[in-house]
């Protein structure tokens, strides 16, 4: 077969959740498939760690597709020339966007609908832009992959797309994700909080992230305890918006909060590994991978109860109510109090973290692509 991919979210250093995906997927796939050629789109200069085996062929469309308008020029003109010229079997879109325009086969990976539930969570023209065109890239798309039940379910009710057109193909997790010795986790400490318990958050800094109502979970929590323990964020200020800039700003005890940006997968390891508990609350979220890195890390997991986030975690984590600050720092007391239950969520977690892998993943993309392209 001949396969062309949209990797433009393969970047050097900045892979978020959907590049994971991309990463974790393509790298497999293209490997254990070296009888078909891949052909890798990206729209800028890439890194050859990205050109997994002999059978990829990347090529730069112009222009740089990162802005509401150059991703129409970049799918529906740079993409569509190619492909109505190059007539692959498929194309695979990772991120979900599709060309309107290119008459072939395509595959969108949808991984959730937020713009649709919270709209004025995301900048003006990127709404827009999503609003006017997800509901047709869902209807052009020969096969739709998504990540949850959760998300098939709301891409079935918001686009009215046939459920058997649609596949579940769940994330997995980085293996670097494992328990780590207690004299790392106290060197990581001595690293990132002068020695400090705390309380870990991981993912970009978006409204959906409830970041803000967890500035307020963790103050009630420090009030109550008046403790040393931290709450680490680590992440990038995607969008530091005015409502969360102000609630921190008015935290009693925003001291303890500490930044650490973006960081290396190992330090990301460890910070996750060291940690007291994953605080991992979004009020709308497609999967939730820093579930499953908390699980593999045997790391107790709080995180929402709405979305996926129960699908995904099942019994294997303390799922409080994402719009209730005293919900939330009621579980951060509980389980700083209780080292049983802990170590309940921990041995529950093990358990549950083995229905995931990317192997499995790349394995049932594979399986959904063969289905988009016909074969």
């Amino acid at each position: 077969m001949e396969i062309v991919v949209n990797t433009r979210l393969l970047l050097k250093d900045k892979l978020e959740g959907i590049g994971w995906f991309t990463f974790e997927t393509l790298k497999r796939i293209t490997i254990n498939h070296p009888e078909d050629h891949f052909i890798f789109l990206f729209d800028r200069e890439f890194d050859e760690e990205f050109i997994f085996s002999d059978n990829i062929t990347p090529i730069i469309l112009s222009p740089q597709a990162r802005h509401p308008l150059l991703f129409y020029w970049w799918f529906e003109y740079s993409v569509a020339d190619f492909l109505n010229q190059y007539k692959p079997n498929l194309f695979l879109s990772p991120d979900g966007y599709l060309s309107l325009k290119a008459n072939v086969n395509q595959l969108a990976v949808i991984h959730d609908l937020n713009f649709e539930h919270y709209p004025k969570d995301v900048p003006f023209l990127v709404r827009k832009y999503y609003q006017h065109f997800f509901p047709q890239f869902a209807r052009k798309a020969n096969r739709i992959v998504t990540v949850s039940d959760f998300s098939k379910n709301d891409i079935i009710q918001q686009y009215q797309i046939e459920a058997s057109k649609i596949d579940v193909v769940h994330n997995g997790c980085n293996e670097i994700f494992q328990p780590i010795a207690t004299t790392l986790q106290n060197e990581t400490k001595q690293k990132f909080t002068n020695n400090s318990d705390y309380f870990v958050f991981v993912g970009a800094l978006h409204p959906r992230k409830n970041i803000s109502r967890l500035f307020k979970a963790f103050d009630i929590f420090k009030d109550t305890i008046h403790s040393n323990i931290k709450l680490v964020i680590v992440g990038e200020k995607y969008y530091w918006t005015s409502d969360i800039k102000r609630t921190y700003i008015n935290m009693k005890f925003r001291e303890n909060v500490i930044f650490t940006g973006r960081l290396s997968s190992e330090d990301l390891k460890n910070v996750i590994g060291s940690a007291l508990a994953m605080t991992y609350l979004p009020y709308f979220e497609g999967f939730g991978i820093p579930i499953l890195e908390a699980m593999n890390c045997d790391v107790p997991v709080i995180t929402g109860n709405v979305t996926s986030m129960p699908e995904i975690a099942k019994d294997a984590a303390l799922l409080v109510d994402p719009f209730s600050v005293e919900s939330m720092s009621n579980a951060m007391l509980y389980l700083y109090k209780d080292e049983d239950m802990r170590n309940i969520l921990i041995a529950k977690g093990r358990k549950r973290k083995l229905d995931f892998n990317w192997d499995k993943t790349a394995d049932l993309l594979w399986k959904s692509m063969l289905k988009a392209a016909s074969i």
